[in-house]
């Protein structure tokens, strides 16, 4: 048995008995032919002799089975040694061969299928009934059955009928008692129609089906589609009827009209196209029997193609569906002969490659490979997902990267000497060739130009004929023709020639690493000397003179300097071009650097960024062990940031400082050892693969687009070059390993990639156009998908077995074997050190607890801050409190307040610190004066701040009133171990400060921003689609553009940063134990470095501080400027204040004017049309109401459909339901729960959870709460919620909300100057100073569009700013028009009861130019349109603006003189 035949024999899983056969002991595959339109596989067998039938059978079933699985057929026929057979064999196979395709004719078929047979030396005689034995059998179909025998092993045959006086005797009986059956059924039928006519009533009523029961209805749902011919979807381009398609459904939605018809409408693909298809069903119930019908299930529908009127695009109307079977792709080597993937891109690389490495992982997973590994370009973003994935999976991950080494330096001279570039004689020559490989490419031209002091004094110009007709290609870019070399000197001739030619001088080309690689080639095979003189290479002279330049190439250069280039890519006038532009160099290097000698030129000329400009050449890098990690996220880093320049560079010598614990591969064809083996030979490849670990080769398909290009000239010569790369291992004793450059998963997902990459536009390099104008297109992409084992040997079958299993097996296996276990993610926390924190952190809580509350400190307040600080030192949590209470203290002293978010307000250490000023302790007074307090703890106030007010019975002093009540659990846990998450709103204009701080204090090396990475949208995946089709003529209905977005998107497209993430690494590691670090967007002038790692996937091991910029800190900072008040003296129970929530008139305005209910127009948190909605049906009074309303409003399902509902019923009031998290543990713990299960209750609740876990534990809790009196609507309330606020955060949100709203009830002029100012995002100031009518007409116009939705996002906006200056002109305030000399760039202004616009307020008048107009003013008047465009920076449509709202008064247009203005 052959191992190719062996193999199939495994792939297919042939029994083992049989396997063992003898009948396969000499079996052979001679021949496969793959037929790629019909799927067809047809396998040419040779046996010793014919196969026993029932292992003929069993072979025939085993191979259309498997090969079915992957939408492929396998025919197959047999050749066979010794033809020998018995009567018996013979038979049998004469009855199979009428299953096979010509002999399968129902006719043929059923009149001799039963026959018996025998053989007669060729003659093979069937015995049978003489009727049988026509014209039409004997022509057509005997000669058939006779050829299909031979496909089975026999000899050729001649068919020969033998009439059977008995058989045709038979067949004549049979015949006559089948027609009397036929004749006596009929007579039956005749007779039951008869009786039942006589019988018949009223028609019985209509029994909907026989069947019962919902599986059996859902069998009638499923008609018989298996012999229905499909249809490819992309056949289908005008309307059709009863078309049968197969495919995936993508997309899926569902909608049921008013008189309860459903209506199901989805897409589906079957990889050529896309289609949209609907079905109407009568109610939900039909719509159930098609569950079937669901995202990522394979169907097989049947139905009309009509023009769909709504979409106007091809709708198919489904009436038939049945689900169908689809066999994934299967690796079919057994367990232990499966390869490992060593080069594999995720998503991660940057607009190039599609699958998430989950994805990835669990694929190699279900394959049965052992490990994969993942490289993508020049990042390690994958690492974390990939690391928690395979541990998931179960899997070994090899993490890598292919990266991009540069050289450091890249030398000007090769071979230099002690010379003056002045006094030496150059060759300035170039070489013009068929391709770029020194190796199976061919030199057709010489030409070089002898020059001393500037000038020609010798030139030399061949043609060489390479043997063969130049390409099109070649052609196109040299301008030589056949024509040119025809008759030109033979190669060696020429060499000799121009060797001669060049002696005793300084030898100069453009990239003459090119030049110089394929003239020393050809010499070496020629048996000449190499070249030995020195050698400049001007390509590289003009980078280090003219690093300002951004191109070097010799069009670019010859045009800067004006010299003449006629034949660009013709020798000889590339060749004098090169030496003019050389003496310009000398004479600059010269005058502007001094150097003057040959051999200064690398020395001193060779600029250390230099590496900015070398070639990228492709590794891979992988990480075997924990050290290795470590150097790689540094190699990530410093290439990300100190050596980026358009993509992330590693120079080599940076590679060698950190190259402990790390594998290098040589990559694809971009790495230098492919590079080297195609243009300069093995020899030169094995010195160049010193340098690697191992050798990379990949498929032929990988490497096919350079044979596009006419890099390499055909597929025989390819398969050279992996030879040759093979053989560089073997010299080296490095493995060679087969890697498949996977850019995406499955075959069809190829488009997916073609839609992204071609997305870079013409200017990226993969997208280089092959060919000249119209039919310029770029090089096709490879066939990237991750391949089985299987796929990959027969990918390397040119290698024989042998060598293919070892490249694409063994060595693969062997290296994987060698790679330690790694921790990507840490499975801690580490917090940084800040000396005596835990000491700080008490020694503050205390401070301040005496303070406020005396010493000794009340029981209720001791016991709070001994179990809260218990935690927070015992969990290393203090060094978070301190860093969180020195950003606050900063932020204070510049005179800004900061605001809590989130559930930090539950900690009272928190609170006495000054992180945040909510209180969470039990409603209580005190007395400033005496330290007097008193709790109130059985739950009849919600808040301290609405108690009613006391003076202290001590001293008589007004107490002060405070506490939320407010467990410390819900901020770190009922074991307070959870991490602290510290989220401050600084003020916008404070965030920069309060960055820098965070810097300042963990140092610079420790404070990094939050790096995010932002992926290709869906709504930009459905650009790059629609641009696809447009460049590349692709015509795609609606249903595809959509399959494709959606295939498209998600993919890498550039890095980022939180908009107030700050990490802080613990100042005993570094960043590089955690994460590499790199430039936002590559943005290397950017302020701050981020975490390479989106910092989700850290967030659990490192100190993230959320310092986001807010509004209300600002507005408030500005308030106090404005009017004097600190805000920290502002009541929280101000009646007035109090009454905004409850109508308007503390407002003195009615309803009607500023068409609210109440004054909740313009207040942080309660100003949006949702919560002003809220606050009119509920009218709240008190503080712990509005912390209802703020939890309320923020939560999900929390109010629509459960709160809301409960209060119209009158079940419960707004005091009463749920609002905020905290609340469902303080109540049940009030009625008599155990706190741990009042703890657990709502941390099921506040997540959604309460009807996801299990029935048992729901039931128990259910249990507690009703044998604790809680109410049924309380628990059904419960069970509804989807997410819930912090109680902390919500009163963090009301106290910052009343503060504003005291300014706006009792300092309104100060409040709307305020607004305007920070929070208004839109203006029309035409409209805004033009009266009340003005304004109001304006609301009604964007009204009327908001009903039509038709309004812009800037009208909704504008309509908001509206109504406030509504409600401010109702009030009695007037809203000024901008004045030239009055108003302030960016700041409205306070006059009486009248507020001047700044500049900026104007439509299309930026920040900066209104702060010009105002330094222009300051410099003196305008005394004209002209003056004011040219001084104050406005342009012209700007000042006529102006001049419409009278803004200018009479201002000439420029202020020259009229003549007349003297006479008159």
């Amino acid at each position: 048995m052959s191992s190719t035949f062996e193999i199939l024999m495994n792939q297919i899983n042939m029994p083992l008995d049989m396997r063992q056969s003898s009948a396969f002991l000499h079996a052979e595959i001679e021949q496969v032919l793959v037929h790629k339109v019909s799927h067809i596989w047809e396998f040419h067998f040779a046996f010793e002799e014919i196969l026993p039938i029932d292992i003929f059978q069993e072979l025939k079933k085993c191979l259309k089975e498997e090969f079915s699985k992957t939408g492929n057929q396998a025919v197959f026929e047999i050749r066979t040694i010794n033809k020998d057979f018995t009567d018996e064999l013979l038979q049998a196979y004469y009855q199979e061969a009428f299953t096979e395709g010509p002999c399968t004719s129902q006719g043929f078929r059923s009149m001799y299928q039963g026959l018996k047979v025998h053989a007669e030396g060729n003659q093979l005689v069937i015995e049978g009934p003489s009727s049988i034995d026509t014209d039409h059998f004997q022509k057509i179909h005997l000669p058939n059955l006779a050829k299909q025998l031979v496909k089975f092993g026999f000899p050729q045959f001649q068919c020969q009928v033998k009439a059977s006086d008995a058989l045709t005797q038979q067949q004549v009986e049979t015949f006559q008692a089948e027609k009397e059956k036929i004749v006596q059924a009929a007579n039956d039928e005749a007779l039951k129609a008869i009786e039942a006519l006589q019988k018949m009533a009223a028609p019985p009523v209509e029994e909907k089906t026989s069947h019962s029961g919902f599986q059996a209805k859902k069998a009638i749902a499923r008609p018989k589609l298996d012999k229905a011919e499909i249809t490819q979807m992309n056949a289908i381009q005008t309307e059709e009827n009863r078309i049968v398609f197969e495919g995936m459904v993508f997309d899926l939605e569902k909608k049921v009209t008013r008189t309860g018809r459903v209506l199901i409408n989805f897409k589906m693909t079957d990889y050529t196209s896309s289609f949209a298809l609907q079905k109407w069903f009568k109610n939900e119930e039909e719509a159930k029997k098609y569950d079937m019908i669901k995202k990522n299930s394979w169907l097989r529908v049947r139905g009309n193609i009509e023009m769909n009127n709504f979409t106007h695009d091809l709708t198919m109307n489904v009436q038939d569906v049945q689900e169908v079977v689809h066999y994934d792709r299967k690796d079919l080597m057994p367990e232990g002969e499966k390869r490992i993937e060593f080069h594999a891109h995720t998503n991660m690389s940057t607009m190039d490659a599609l699958p998430e490495v989950e994805d990835l992982i669990a694929t190699a997973a279900k394959w049965g490979h052992k490990a994969v590994a993942i490289t993508d370009h020049g990042n390690v973003q994958s690492f974390p997902h990939g690391y928690k994935a395979a541990k998931k999976a179960g899997i070994q991950l090899i993490y890598g990267m292919e990266a991009n080494i540069v050289e450091d330096r890249v030398p000007i001279t090769y071979n230099e000497i002690d010379m003056e570039l002045r006094e030496a004689t150059y060759v300035v020559f170039d070489v013009e060739t068929t391709g770029l490989s020194a190796i199976y490419n061919d030199l057709i031209q010489v030409a070089a130009s002898k020059m001393y002091k500037g000038n020609v004094i010798a030139e030399f110009d061949e043609f060489i004929n390479p043997g063969h007709p130049l390409s099109a290609f070649t052609t196109d870019l040299t301008g030589i023709t056949d024509e040119h070399v025809k008759n030109a000197k033979p190669l060696e001739q020429v060499l000799q020639e121009f060797q001669e030619f060049c002696k005793d001088t300084v030898l100069v080309a453009h990239n003459a690493t090119f030049d110089v690689g394929f003239m020393n080639v050809n010499y070496e095979r020629h048996g000449l000397p190499k070249i030995t003189q020195p050698v400049i290479d001007t390509l590289e002279f003009a980078r280090n003179l003219y690093p300002e330049y951004k191109r070097h190439g010799l069009g670019p250069l010859t045009k800067r300097f004006q010299v003449s280039l006629d034949h660009h890519h013709m020798a000889n006038y590339d060749a004098e071009a090169t030496g003019r532009l050389l003496f310009i160099f000398i004479r600059d290097v010269a005058e502007k650097r001094g150097i003057t000698n040959l051999n200064k030129l690398n020395t001193d000329l060779v600029d250390e960024n230099s590496y900015k400009k070398a070639r990228v050449k492709h590794a891979t890098i992988y990480v075997k062990n924990q050290t290795g990690l470590k150097n790689l996220f540094k190699l990530v880093s410093l290439s990300n940031t100190k050596y980026f320049e358009g993509v992330p560079r590693i120079p080599r010598t940076v590679l060698d400082a950190h190259r402990e614990g790390l594998i290098l591969g040589t990559a694809c064809s971009e790495g230098e050892v492919f590079d080297a083996v195609v243009s300069q030979g093995l020899d030169a490849a094995v010195e160049v693969a010193k340098y690697y670990d191992f050798i990379e080769i990949m498929p032929p398909a990988i490497y096919a687009p350079l044979i596009a290009k006419e890099q390499v000239k055909d597929m025989e010569e390819l398969h050279t070059i992996i030879k040759n790369l093979i053989e560089v291992g073997e010299r080296l004793d490095k493995p060679v390993l087969a890697t498949g450059d996977v850019h995406y998963i499955e075959p069809e997902e190829e488009i997916y990639r073609e839609i992204i990459v071609r997305s870079l536009g013409q200017g990226a390099m993969i997208n280089r156009t092959i060919g000249h104008g119209e039919n310029a297109q770029p090089a096709p992409l490879p066939k990237a998908h991750f391949r089985t084992t299987n796929e990959m040997l027969d990918e390397f079958a040119f290698l024989g077995d042998e060598l293919a299993r070892q490249v694409v097996i063994e060595n693969p296996n062997q290296l994987a074997s060698s790679f330690e276990p790694i921790e990507v993610v840490k499975g801690d926390l580490y917090t940084p050190f800040i000396d005596k924190s835990e000491e700080k952190v008490a020694e503050l809580t205390y401070a301040k607890a005496f303070e406020i509350y005396g010493n000794p400190l009340p029981d209720i307040v001791d016991h709070r801050i001994e179990r809260e600080l218990s935690s927070i030192l015992g969990n290393g949590f203090a060094v978070i409190y301190l860093a969180s209470q020195m950003l606050v203290q900063r932020s204070n002293k510049r005179g800004y307040l900061v605001g809590s978010r989130g559930s930090v307000g539950s900690s009272f250490v928190a609170t006495m610190i000054g992180i945040t000023e909510v209180n969470p302790l039990s409603p209580h007074y005190v007395c400033g004066k005496c330290q007097y307090s008193e709790f109130i703890t059985d739950g009849s106030y919600g808040s301290g701040f609405d108690m009613p007010d006391k003076d202290c019975p001590k001293c008589g002093h007004k107490l002060s009133k405070n506490g939320q009540d407010i467990p410390f659990e819900t901020f770190l846990g009922f074991d307070g171990d959870k991490v602290p998450d510290i989220d401050l709103n600084f003020s916008g204009e404070d965030q920069p400060s309060a960055h820098l701080d965070v810097r300042d204090i963990f140092g610079e090396e420790y404070a990094f921003r939050a790096g995010t990475v932002g992926t290709v949208a869906a709504k930009t995946a459905y650009g790059f689609v629609k641009g696809y089709e447009r460049d590349y003529n692709k015509f795609y209905r609606d249903a595809e553009v959509e399959r494709l977005a959606q295939g498209a998107s998600g993919v890498k497209r550039t890095t980022g940063q939180h908009p107030g993430g700050i990490v802080v690494i613990p100042n005993y590691m570094d960043v590089y134990d955690f994460t590499p670090v790199q430039y936002p967007a590559d943005d290397l002038t950017a302020e701050w470095q981020t975490t390479h790692f989106n910092f989700h996937d850290i967030d659990e091991n490192v100190l993230k501080l959320d310092v986001l910029g807010h509004d209300d800190p600002t507005m408030i900072r500005k308030l106090q400027d404005l009017s004097g008040i600190d805000p920290n003296d502002i009541p929280m129970d101000d009646k007035e204040v109090m009454a905004l929530f409850s109508g308007t008139d503390v407002l003195g305005v009615t309803q009607e004017q500023i068409g609210t209910p109440t004054g909740m127009l313009g207040i942080p948190e309660f100003g949006t049309n949702f919560v002003r909605g809220m606050v009119d049906e509920t009218h709240p009074t008190t503080f712990a109401e509005l912390l209802q309303l703020s939890g309320l409003s923020h939560g999900t399902d929390v109010w629509l459909g459960n709160a809301q509902d409960l209060i119209k019923q009158g079940i419960a009031d707004l005091s009463t339901v749920i609002g905020c998290r905290d609340d469902i543990m303080v109540y049940l713990m009030h009625k008599g729960l155990e706190p741990k299960m009042a703890f657990t209750i709502m941390e099921r609740v506040r997540k959604g959870a309460w009807l996801k876990i299990s029935d048992e534990e729901r039931n128990a809790y259910i249990a507690a709460m009703k044998e604790n009196n809680v109410p049924e609507w309380y628990i059904e309330s419960c069970g509804k919620i989807k997410y819930m606020f912090p109680k902390a955060h919500a009163a963090a949100y009301v106290m910052m909300a009343l503060r504003v709203a005291y300014f706006k009830v009792h300092h309104p002029i100060y409040y709307y100057c305020a607004y305007f100012s920070i929070r208004a995002k839109a203006f029309d100031i035409k409209t805004m100073s033009g009266g009340l009518d003005a304004v109001k007409r304006r609301m009604n116009e964007i009204a009327e569009k908001r009903k039509n939705n038709e309004a812009s996002n800037v009208e909704i906006d504008l309509y908001t700013t509206l109504e406030i200056v509504n409600e401010m002109l109702e009030r009695g305030f007037k809203f000024g028009k901008l004045d030239l000399y009055k108003s302030h760039a960016t700041e409205f202004l306070i006059e009486g009861d009248t507020l001047i616009p700044p500049f900026s307020a104007m439509d299309g008048l930026g920040d900066n130019v209104a702060r010009q107009v105002v330094r222009a003013r300051e410099e003196g008047e305008f005394l004209s349109k002209t003056e004011l465009r040219k001084r104050g920076g406005l342009s012209s449509t700007l000042v006529e603006k102006m001049d419409d709202m009278g803004i200018l008064g009479n201002m000439p247009e420029d202020n020259q003189l009229s003549l007349f203005d003297e006479l008159f």
